[in-house]
């Protein structure tokens, strides 16, 4: 597990994950201009009951404010699937 994944899932268990699944997928976007920068790529899927009842726009706003700064200095993209635990 690289450095980043640990870090990006260290700040995720604010939201009391019940599952948690971040794939590093930068390898696939080497010499890409956010890549060269140190930003990588990230695949995030996250199960929490913090989810309820809010919307995709709003569960997806909620990861970047818990994610916070790292989000300008560790991930260049992030591509999430958030649900709730009875969505799965």
């Amino acid at each position: 597990m690289s450095a980043t994944v640990e870090l990006l899932s260290a700040a995720l268990q604010a939201l009391t994950p019940e599952h948690l699944d971040i794939q590093d997928d930068s390898a696939l976007h080497a010499g890409h201009a956010g890549a060269r920068d140190g930003g990588g790529h990230y695949t995030l899927t996250i199960v929490s009951a913090r989810f309820q009842g809010l919307s995709r726009v709003h569960r997806h706003r909620l990861i970047y404010e818990t994610l916070g700064d790292l989000m300008q200095t560790k991930v260049h993209a992030l591509a999430i699937r958030a649900f709730t635990p009875e969505e799965i």
